[in-house]
């Protein structure tokens, strides 16, 4: 392994602990979160054509640069569903489950272990490396996108506007779930309506969703 594989090794371990970190805390839900995505999706950007610069597989690089962002989507779709999403006080919330961290993990091997099967090809050599951070901004978008959408269907108005936007009309709340307001369902799958989530608003343990 050289030099310039571990540091992307380092860099895109640290950048999964950094997602996990921040996802398994209460947060408000708002498309000014995509921003981190965007820094992330830039990062990975530059580091996958630095690589495809300096190495020239042809279609076999393509081919397995395309296969580890389907990778990505399909890991993106399926946290989604893990994802508690709630309202409280008219704004929404939502907090990621173990069953979410744990699939960052599984994530992050299963992109490793694709590069594996390309490694042994000198024009693919190190490509899971190289667009690790890629990889995870796509497979974050995807997640956030989809947890945003079931947000704006339980209630549109808690959600803040694109980018600049905080809680809707209704006001903010505290930082966290508390006993007065709706709060996280049970279950990793627990969550307003949307593509993984159920038909409904979730009741919190200490009041019921909107």
């Amino acid at each position: 392994m050289n030099s310039q594989v571990l540091t992307n090794v380092v860099l895109g371990i640290a950048v999964l602990g950094l997602l996990i970190y921040r996802q398994m805390m209460a947060r408000r839900v708002s498309a000014s979160s995509l921003r981190l995505t965007l820094i992330l999706g830039v990062i990975g950007i530059i580091e996958a054509v630095n690589y495809l610069s300096k190495h020239h597989g042809g279609a076999l690089t393509i081919a397995a640069l395309a296969g580890s962002l389907v990778l990505a989507v399909v890991f993106g779709l399926v946290r989604a569903a893990t994802v508690k999403v709630w309202i409280k006080d008219g704004v929404a919330w939502t907090q990621g489950s173990w069953l979410t961290a744990l699939l960052w993990v599984v994530a992050v091997a299963a992109h490793l272990g694709y590069d594996a099967l390309f490694d042994h090809h000198k024009g693919t050599s190190g490509v899971g490396s190289a667009t690790i951070v890629l990889y995870l901004a796509i497979s974050l978008a995807v997640q956030r996108g989809l947890v945003l959408l079931r947000a704006r269907r339980i209630d549109p108005s808690a959600v803040g506007t694109p980018f600049f936007g905080g809680p809707g009309p209704s006001g903010g709340g505290p930082s966290g779930p508390g006993p007065s307001g709706g709060g996280p369902g049970s279950g990793p799958f627990a969550g307003g309506s949307g593509p993984f989530g159920g038909s409904g608003p979730v009741s919190g343990p200490g009041g019921t969703g909107r």
